[in-house]
């Protein structure tokens, strides 16, 4: 039975277990032995949360109906979080740091909550960089865990501090994982990882019980197998929350109807590719090709702002504020990353008039940006330069690189962005495709990416070193 399970879509599963093909509890122990057996071998785990998801399963497959028509496809469907989301049951929430592997919460984070309302079963905690990579690290080995490798080649790093999440998806793990992104950490894993990820827009999803990085820039999102996927958990995990004011008052219904029929109307910066590694610029190009009888491409200019001194400022202020009372008892010298011992000092010397001069500059960035894009129901992009790189290697250094326009300004503006599987490099390494809309249009990107999707089957190609079909 396993092999009828690892590797399937979210909405296919569903229906395994609607039509009684397999149980919760069957499907929950496959990837409970897949967890205990291969999450070591990627350092994509923390805690197998054995008797919680076994007691979820129980009870998941006493139900006497798992779905109603489109609803509760995530109905005894076993995921994965990152370890940043609260969890009650005395299961530890590390925030991947050596100083809080013992910690623990007495309530679950409301995206927990909702995943076990929706009838979800968690299996894991999944390893991340040491405090979602806010005290400054630059390379893969800044998390107690190990750093988290890459299923497509373990010589290779998985992406952003969500790289537990991004590694246990790809290895068939875990069906679904919910990681979270300040700057990078949804789309990074999934370009590396080949997986479908989905970054919300800013408010869509409540980050009440999950460790603030920063408070105006974090948000948590799904990485999954497909872009199918992603729409079926973020409708299951979005909504307002009293428990956290900053979420959008409506609720998100994901639209998975088949694609509209119009034609889309892509924007693409002049300089999308400028700097890539050639296979990036190659897949790049020919998924824009594929597009080609459903969308119309053109090319568009971003007004000329400091995208990335704007939320790079914002960023490194309330990171110093979220964590101030740890900087100032000293403990970071416990941190696992040499860089992440001073890092944080850093922080602190940002000027009270540098992080005012940045808030209201944002506000120009955004108006800019969104007129910018008001004539396109998306902007497309690599989702990242390069493929995946060693895992020894910094991925950081000293020199000038391109700046990270569609990071900084999707970010600073809290804008929506899926990224999808688009090629391989000559080392069979994954490239992604990212589609960027305005605030609150995720209906739209996951409409563009799930029409890709149905073109291409990139996403069908999954890791040979975990028994997958190899790229």
């Amino acid at each position: 039975m396993a092999n009828d399970v690892v590797f399937t879509p979210i909405r296919q599963l569903s229906k395994m277990v609607r039509t009684r093909q397999v149980s919760p509890l069957e499907l929950t122990e496959v990837f409970l032995d897949r967890l205990d057996k291969l999450g070591p071998k990627y350092n994509a785990i923390v805690t197998v949360t054995h008797e919680l998801a076994r007691t979820q399963a129980r009870v998941a497959s006493l139900e006497t109906t798992y779905v109603d028509g489109d609803r509760n496809l995530l109905h005894g469907i076993p995921w994965g979080a990152k370890d940043l989301l609260a969890t009650s049951r005395g299961i530890p929430t590390t925030w991947g740091a050596a100083p809080f592997r013992a910690q623990t919460f007495d309530h679950d984070a409301t995206v927990v909550r909702k995943l076990a309302e929706a009838g979800a079963v968690l299996g894991a905690k999944l390893a991340m960089i040491e405090l979602a990579g806010g005290m400054g690290y630059r390379q893969p080995h800044a998390t107690f865990t190990g750093p988290p490798r890459n299923p497509w080649d373990r010589d290779r790093w998985t992406g952003g501090s969500s790289a537990g999440s991004g590694a246990a998806v790809a290895a068939g793990l875990v069906p679904f994982a919910i990681g979270s992104e300040t700057w990078g950490s949804i789309l990074s894993p999934a370009n590396n990882c080949g997986l479908a990820g989905l970054r919300p827009t800013y408010g869509r999803v409540s980050r009440h019980g999950a460790m603030a990085l920063c408070w105006t820039l974090d948000k948590l999102g799904p990485l999954c197998l497909t872009a199918d996927d992603c729409g079926i958990v973020l409708e299951a995990i979005a909504g307002p929350d009293p428990d956290d004011p900053t979420t959008y008052e409506l609720p998100f219904v994901y639209d998975a109807a088949e694609t509209p029929n119009r034609r889309f109307k892509i924007g693409v910066l002049s300089d999308a590719t400028v700097g890539a590694e050639p296979a990036v610029q190659d897949n790049f190009e020919k998924a824009l090709a594929a597009l080609g009888d459903i969308v119309d491409v053109e090319e568009v200019e971003f007004p000329d702002l400091p995208y990335t001194a704007i939320t790079r400022t914002i960023l490194m202020v309330e990171s110093a504020a979220a964590f101030e009372d740890f900087i100032e008892e000293g403990k970071a010298s416990g941190l696992t990353a040499p860089e992440d011992h001073y890092g944080p000092y850093a922080r602190t010397s940002v000027l009270a008039t540098d992080y005012v001069k940045a808030l209201r500059l944002r506000g120009v960035m955004a108006r800019e940006v969104d007129a910018a894009m008001s004539g396109y129901d998306a902007i497309a992009a690599p989702t990242s330069g390069s493929v995946a790189s060693p895992i020894t290697e910094e991925f950081r250094s000293s020199v000038p690189s391109k700046p990270d326009i569609m990071g900084a300004a999707g970010n600073g503006c809290g804008l929506p962005s899926i990224s999808v599987p688009s090629g391989f490099d000559e080392d069979g390494l994954p490239t992604g495709i990212q589609f960027m809309g305005r605030p609150y249009t995720e209906n739209t990107i996951l409409a563009i990416a799930r029409a890709y999707q149905s073109i291409t089957d990139w996403h069908m190609r999954h890791p040979n070193d975990v028994g997958g079909v190899p790229g």
